[in-house]
């Protein structure tokens, strides 16, 4: 069961949700989209599944939800109640950064300052829908430390071959940004959240628990 607890922001309370893992390999914090919260099918999928694998899933919910407003706020003030929270947690294990949407790149522009050392994420916003000229891209490209992009096939907020070719980058058949598929697509509701799961975990593993314990020995 999660464990779930109030932190004081810069801009209103936020909550974190937590699932520890016994023994934490790394911790991945979670940041929501602005269309929903910390229980978007995807990070309730990994905070289920992560911990059982040794790694500790923190989901953020920023204080415009918890006050129960509808909109999110400009980019910056997520950026603050992010860091805010982040900065209140006690994490003895590498850190990762991640979310979706809005979560993700509030986490790709506060990975240096939180001392990440990873970041994943979750259908980036590549840009507006129909709006290519409006990339973020560059929000991706500041970041210094492993990054992974987990894309839907058919996110209209960027498909994976908008994406440049030396971005780690795992790919959801049939999925859109949400991560749904369609009935008759290649993979089932279930099997989406798999590659989801299995794409962060491995992510994880090789490219920060790896990083780490070889920067340790030499």
């Amino acid at each position: 069961m999660s464990d779930v607890s109030v932190v004081p922001t810069p801009h209103g309370d936020a909550r974190l949700v937590k699932d520890r893992s016994r023994h934490p390999l790394a911790t991945l914090l979670l940041g929501h989209g602005a269309g929903g919260g910390p229980d978007a099918p995807d990070l309730a999928a990994l905070a289920a599944a992560l911990p059982r694998q040794g790694i500790s899933v923190v989901r953020v919910e920023q204080p415009w939800r918890v006050a129960g407003r509808r909109v999110a706020p400009r980019p910056q003030v997520l950026d603050e109640c992010f860091v805010a929270a982040a900065n209140r947690m006690r994490v003895r294990s590498p850190l990762v950064v991640g979310g979706r949407s809005a979560g993700a790149r509030s986490a790709a522009r506060t990975a240096r300052e939180l001392g990440a050392s990873g970041c994943v994420a979750l259908a980036f916003p590549l840009h507006p829908p129909g709006r290519p000229e409006r990339s973020r891209l560059a929000e991706l490209e500041a970041v210094t430390v492993p990054a992974l992009v987990v894309q839907g096939e058919r996110d209209p907020f960027g498909r994976p071959e908008e994406f440049p070719p030396d971005r780690a980058l795992a790919v959801v058949p049939g999925a859109g940004h949400d991560f749904a598929v369609p009935r008759r697509g290649p993979l089932s509701a279930d099997d989406a959240l798999a590659v989801v799961v299995q794409a962060v975990l491995e992510f994880v593993v090789r490219d920060v628990v790896g990083a780490t314990s070889t920067t340790g020995e030499s």
